[in-house]
């Protein structure tokens, strides 16, 4: 996300070192200490409206998957020196959907198009219990303990040619290895057509729904920060978010169907192996986050922030385990087999420069914008069409209004310049952009 609340998103994300709100939680808990005695409430709505196309060899395709919700709850208490309180906030994810006539839909380049969906979604949410002090009157320090839940869907194609690789080990995309490889080569080749055994596979563990994915994992994360109020006008802050611990995301009711030719003849015979899917130590990275908000005069706040994302800690390899079971017929014979699938992604750490600002042009009145300008974190060789996360900077905008001293409403509007890839393994072109909006009511008591 490039922003977390309707305040620091509307001024390019920067949140480290102002009050704004309980968004706080997501954002550096120490700034909760900023606000003023009493209580505060916080009922949020996101939407991400995502646009990605890809392209190859002259076709093209549009993802489908364009509208995303997610909603968000906070409340805090300060009572003398100490806040407190709780929050449930998304964290980020995103999705793709290629449907069943795209320029995927048929990865074996089958005379009868088997018309299969390319899909993917991976949602990521928090409940937060976050606590802040006031240490003297210049430093507050704060911080949080996340339960962290997790989802995944994937429906993903690959042509026999790729999936021979991968499990030959000649794959510039990834490996795949284990019993069922083994026991593959050991029961079904020998049957199949030795020129053109396999058309395609295709991994499915997919729910469609958009809050939850059939693959589900959870765990917990830890957050410190601290605000330092240098001079009357000029305010510091800092924090860092650990690496989550999160268990495998596992889907109990999963799919790998393999296309086949046999060698009496048979050709284009669908052979779905059941089981269950583990996606293994699927984690959100550590970051950290330095920031600062000069208040320039009584109607101008400038802020900006430094963020690292360490993305080469968590997404060197996305590594998934296959285990088969509940088969009959063919597919029987890979029932306790096991298979496991690396899709190398080796993506880079992050860079993030946050830079707003907001004028409060009447008391009830305020006005944002910003710039949120960050590095792609994804390598074009290892670029899947089904994970473009490859937007790095956006313009944002916002406005606030006070209609009393107890309730606000905040408006935050993103728009992501055009990003677009060429992936060195497969060759497919990828562009991505994206309008995002969120929308906060606060009422504080």
């Amino acid at each position: 996300m490039e922003g977390y609340g309707a305040i620091a998103t509307g001024m390019g994300g920067a949140a480290a070192a102002y009050d704004n709100g309980t968004a706080a939680m997501m954002n550096n808990p120490a700034t909760l200490a900023l606000m003023g005695e009493g209580r505060r409430a916080d009922l949020a709505f996101g939407f991400l409206g995502p646009d990605v196309n890809s392209s190859q060899g002259g076709r093209s395709s549009r993802s489908t998957a364009d509208a995303f919700s997610m909603p968000a709850f906070g409340w805090v208490r300060k009572q003398g020196a100490v806040v407190y309180g709780f929050g449930v906030y998304g964290q980020g994810g995103m999705g793709t959907e290629y449907d069943a006539h795209s320029m995927f839909s048929n990865p074996g380049n089958q005379a009868v198009s088997p018309n299969l969906v390319n899909r993917s979604e991976v949602s990521m949410g928090r409940v937060i219990f976050p606590i802040a002090v006031d240490l003297s009157p210049k430093l507050k320090i704060g911080g949080s303990l996340d339960y962290v839940w997790e989802g995944m869907d994937l429906q993903m194609a690959l042509s026999g040619q790729q999936f021979l690789q991968l499990a030959g080990g000649a794959s510039a995309m990834g490996q795949a290895s284990g019993s069922m490889i083994q026991r593959f080569s050991a029961n079904v080749l020998p049957a199949l057509d030795p020129a053109n055994p396999v058309n395609f596979g295709y991994f499915n563990f997919s729910n469609k729904n958009k809050y939850t994915g059939q693959a589900n994992g959870a765990g917990y994360a830890l957050k410190l920060g601290l605000v330092y109020q240098a001079t009357p006008r000029l305010t510091l802050g800092a924090t860092y978010h650990a690496k989550t611990h999160i268990s495998d995301l596992e889907a109990a009711d999963a799919t790998v169907l393999f296309n086949v030719n046999y060698n009496a003849g048979l050709a284009n015979q669908a052979m779905p192996v059941n089981g269950r899917m583990a996606v293994r130590n699927f984690q959100w990275p550590d970051t950290y986050d330095l920031g600062l908000a000069y208040q320039a005069n009584d109607r101008l706040l400038l802020v900006t922030d430094y963020k690292r994302i360490n993305w080469s800690h968590t997404m060197k390899d996305f590594d998934m385990t296959f285990t088969a079971g509940g088969n009959t017929g063919p597919a029987s014979a890979f029932n306790g087999a096991v298979m496991d699938v690396k899709f190398y992604q080796d993506w880079r750490d992050q860079n993030v420069l946050m830079m707003g600002a907001a004028y409060r042009v009447t008391d009830a009145l305020t006005l944002r914008g910003g710039i949120n300008v960050a590095n792609n974190p994804v390598p074009d060789r290892y670029l899947n069409y089904l994970f473009p996360a490859t937007v790095k900077n956006h313009i944002t905008a916002g406005i606030g209004y006070t209609f009393s001293r107890a309730a606000t409403l905040d408006f935050a509007w993103t728009h992501s310049l055009k990003a677009t890839n060429t992936s060195g393994v497969t060759g497919v072109t990828t562009s991505h952009q994206q309008d995002n909006w969120q929308l906060l009511y606060s009422y504080r008591y």
